[in-house]
């Protein structure tokens, strides 16, 4: 990486980058390994892991640039990470309630930060918009303020739909969606259910069927629309 950013030798197009032009990067290599793991497939994993891995190192790379940092500091930072939120395993630590020890550690490191003493600090906006949702939601729980059970989640998700109803402009409309969205992810929150796992999952269902449907029928695209929701009904039976 180093040979790739030098101004004189290096690759023009590594060289102009930046962390800002380098980020959504990041995070599609991130999703390709996410995809890889769905698929079980290991080959592919390796790759990618390869690619998020380079990701890591131009990141590093144009820190050290700037003399901030190295990739043996973000190797050195995340290890010490890790043996300080496990007591139980690297100090003397009681066994049990690892999850609860991880939190516990996690919520004194926050408030180690001055710069940001809120509950929601540190809640990456890069994040899927339904992944976000759902941490915030969490943080905020953590302060009791959070719906007692999953009924009164419910009925705000038929509120919402109820306002989304009542909405006189496009904005109004994207603002009353939003919030049923949120909703929504605070209901599958008090079940038990990730909702970008949820998502992911019905998406995949979702092309399946699509693509069935397609090889069902050559003339797809030309049924009338009785006849692909049919169709649909017969895919969804296998």
């Amino acid at each position: 990486m180093a040979r790739l950013r030098d101004p004189v030798s290096g690759c023009p197009w590594d060289v102009e980058q930046s962390f800002a032009t380098i980020a959504p990067y990041t995070i599609e290599e991130a999703y390709e390994v996410a995809d890889a793991c769905a698929n079980g497939d290991l080959p592919a994993l390796k790759d990618e892991l390869g690619d998020l891995l380079l990701q890591v190192v131009f990141h590093a790379r144009m820190a050290e640039e700037l003399g901030a940092f190295a990739f043996a500091d973000v190797a050195e930072a995340i290890a010490t990470k890790m043996i300080r939120r496990h007591p139980h395993v690297f100090g003397d630590g009681e066994r049990g309630n690892d999850h609860v020890q991880w939190e516990t550690i996690k919520a004194e490191e926050r408030k180690a930060k001055p710069a940001d003493p809120s509950a929601l600090a540190g809640v990456a906006l890069a994040l899927p918009a339904l992944m976000r949702a759902e941490k915030l939601q969490k943080r905020a729980a953590r302060t009791g303020f959070d719906w007692p059970d999953a009924t009164d989640a419910r009925d705000k998700i038929l509120e919402e739909l109820d306002e989304i109803d009542a909405a006189e402009t496009a904005a109004e409309r994207e603002d009353e969606m939003g919030d049923l969205l949120f909703s929504a992810v605070n209901y599958a929150r008090k079940l038990g259910v990730d909702p970008e796992v949820a998502l992911r999952g019905a998406n995949a269902k979702f092309e399946r069927r699509f693509r069935a449907m397609e090889d069902a029928d050559a003339d797809f695209p030309a049924l009338s629309l009785s006849d692909k929701e049919a169709l649909w009904q017969r895919v969804k039976r296998g």
